[in-house]
């Protein structure tokens, strides 16, 4: 589903060239729950931009869904992020005047499904990632940091994504809520046809993750 042939991204500093990520080479099949670790500077963060779209590779292809994201126009972009990808973040990224249901709704509005439906999915979503009925209303603040990364997974799922990217999914939550994030990623992987994959310093994800790739100096060192 996910194949990363032969990519690199170089940086100018200065006079000198930063060699972010080199030559890597990856494949994730669809609905396998992945990840990537490695010490701060190994590229995992340059490497989840050039996924997710949100940068371009200086060398190599990045194909999902058979689509190659390097040969998309600027409007092909655009649709690809909102149509293909779901993020989930470590500091969740929620809007904080909206309610648990209303963050779930507001990436399918831009993709322009109707109120019902939207509300319908949302409703779903929060079930299925466990958040109990009698909190959909309540802001993120009356959330707790598990509770809160339950909503923003199921915001990434809103639009039926072909991959989903997750930074740190765990950096801020406890070790015992951290296992129960892990553990649902690993099974929304499954159930909805996802690749996920987690950029992560934790290795208690890359033990349960299906596959784990290791980066160092921005080169692919361990599958």
């Amino acid at each position: 589903m996910l194949r990363v042939t032969n990519i690199s991204k170089q940086f100018q500093s200065g006079d000198n060239v930063v060699k972010a990520v080199q030559d890597v080479r990856l494949s994730v099949p669809e609905g396998v729950f992945a990840s990537i670790i490695g010490q701060s500077g190994s590229g995992k963060s340059t490497l989840l931009s050039l996924l997710g779209a949100l940068d371009q590779p200086t060398a190599g292809s990045i194909v999902v869904d058979g689509s190659d994201i390097a040969k998309m126009s600027d409007n092909q972009l655009i649709r690809y992020r909102r149509d293909k990808i779901g993020y989930v973040f470590q500091a969740y990224n929620l809007i904080p005047n909206l309610s648990a249901l209303e963050n779930v709704m507001l990436p399918m509005e831009l993709a322009g499904l109707s109120r019902g439906k939207r509300r319908l999915r949302a409703v779903e979503l929060l079930e299925q990632v466990g958040l109990d009925a009698t909190k959909h209303t309540r802001q993120p603040s009356r959330l707790s940091g598990g509770e809160q990364q339950r909503v923003a997974i199921a915001r990434a799922l809103a639009n039926r994504p072909k991959l989903i990217l997750a930074d740190e999914p765990t950096g801020n939550l406890d070790s015992a809520t951290g296992k129960i994030i892990v553990a649902l990623l690993h099974d929304l992987a499954a159930s909805e046809h996802t690749t996920i994959i987690a950029v992560t310093h934790d290795q208690q994800i890359a033990k349960q993750a299906a596959l784990t790739f290791k980066l160092a100096d921005g080169k692919l060192v361990q599958v």
